[in-house]
């Protein structure tokens, strides 16, 4: 049983629901009468990004953050930065934690940092939140976009 006072993954809901839970590990679900789980440590897509397992157009990576184009762009430049050591991965910003509460700002930062290098003096950093926010890939992340060019 999880000790988390926000996982509700071993109660049985009145309707269903969508529910991810770091402190136990596990992804759950609720359809069609069954419950299903998914422990988090299967990798994401971003997971294997991050490792160079499949193919990506990174445009910027250090020690801690790598960013690449994103597969459906919504502005001329639309990139995703995410934090490449694996203390700092979280799947969500709801998900933050007193150990992981650092990685946002580090990815601002690194935003800033490839913006100012890259001569883009205008541009919008967002995050979504849960499904129900439009996030689609559970690895933290943080949506780059600009409607100026990159060099790179």
């Amino acid at each position: 049983m999880c000790t988390s006072l926000y996982c509700k993954s071993d109660a049985l809901p009145d309707v269903p629901y969508d529910l991810s839970c770091s402190a136990c590990a596990r992804v759950v679900w609720y359809t069609a009468g069954l419950f299903h789980f998914l422990a988090m440590d299967d990798r994401t897509l971003f997971h294997k990004i991050r490792d160079h397992e499949i193919p990506a157009t990174i445009v910027f990576e250090d020690d801690e953050v790598m960013a690449f184009k994103d597969i459906h762009p919504k502005a001329t430049t639309h990139l995703l930065f995410i934090a490449k050591k694996d203390q700092d991965f979280v799947p969500s910003i709801a998900d933050l934690t007193e150990a992981t509460a650092h990685v946002p700002l580090l990815l601002i930062r690194k935003a800033q940092r490839f913006a100012k290098e890259q001569g883009i003096d205008g541009y919008k950093l967002t995050f979504h939140v849960g499904k129900g926010g439009g996030q689609e890939v559970f690895y933290l992340h943080l949506h780059f976009l600009s409607e100026q060019k990159t060099g790179v």
